[in-house]
């Protein structure tokens, strides 16, 4: 084996003139130790918590569809006690009678236009069936008479309030002069006129209503009525308008919603 040899680390010396002069060895420049290849020191940034904010969105959904099921079963509690303590009804409406007094179909020979001019009697009868303290107060009734979806008169019905157990007989005139009638409504209402069972009329009814119970108001509601399965019979030429017959006539009420531009 061969032997190593290592440096001294002591301090040599010489001899100058038959001085000796200690010589120390310099150490290395500051700049032998830092390696020209390590990259420079940055600081990290730190990270971002996101699992606390996931976790404050979620707690906020939480609570908030919390919060809903709550208002919702609180709404669902007074509905039912409500309707225990009061056990509110709807109104009914029904057709008392109906004469069709004239209803003519005329046609002009310079343009070959047709026109309608009809005139009839309506009584509807409203009756709140309620039995305390809850009353509908309803804004004008606007009235349509139809057959077969061909609109033959118009009228309104003046605002009333119907206290409770309460029943209001309401009477208004419905007509129409010379109204244009396109060539299949010409045709359907000549049908209809030749039949001797009389002719089909429905009749519709658009208002709002307003209910208050005690002294609690609620906002305007809109409501349609639809009566069905009437007859009407017109009135032939020097006789008198006979009654029509209103035996299989029902009315149906639904309340009309209205979002934005759609009613339903």
């Amino acid at each position: 084996m061969t032997d190593r040899v290592y440096p001294s680390a002591k301090p040599t010396s010489t001899t100058t003139n038959g001085t000796a002069t200690a010589t120390t060895t310099p150490p290395p420049p500051k700049s032998q130790l830092y390696n020209p290849t390590r990259h420079p020191y940055r600081p990290q940034p730190r990270p971002h918590r996101r699992r606390s904010r996931r976790s404050c969105l979620c707690l906020c959904c939480f609570w908030s569809i919390l919060l809903l099921i709550l208002l919702l079963l609180v709404a669902a509690i007074a509905a039912c006690l409500l309707y225990v303590l009061y056990n509110p009804r709807r109104p009914s409406f029904s057709v008392a009678a109906i004469r069709v007094s004239q209803l003519n179909l005329s046609t002009s020979a310079a343009d070959d236009t047709t026109h309608l001019t009809s005139t009839l009697n309506l009584t509807i009868t409203s009756k709140n069936p309620n039995k305390k303290k809850l009353t509908y107060t309803y804004d004008q009734i606007s009235i349509t008479a139809l057959s077969n979806g061909v609109i033959i008169a118009t009228g309104s019905f003046p605002s009333f309030a119907s206290d409770p157990k309460n029943t209001t007989a309401l009477r208004s005139t419905l007509s129409t002069v010379g109204e244009l009638v396109d060539a299949d409504s010409v045709s359907s209402l000549r049908s209809d006129l030749k039949r001797k069972n009389g002719i089909p009329l429905e009749i519709v009814m658009d208002t709002k209503v307003v209910v208050k119970l005690e002294k609690v108001k609620s906002k305007k509601l809109g409501i349609r009525v639809t009566c069905d399965g009437i007859r009407g019979f017109v009135p032939s030429k020097g006789k008198a308008s006979s009654a029509d017959s209103t035996s299989d006539a029902k009315c149906k009420v639904d309340l009309r919603i209205k979002i934005w531009k759609w009613t339903f």
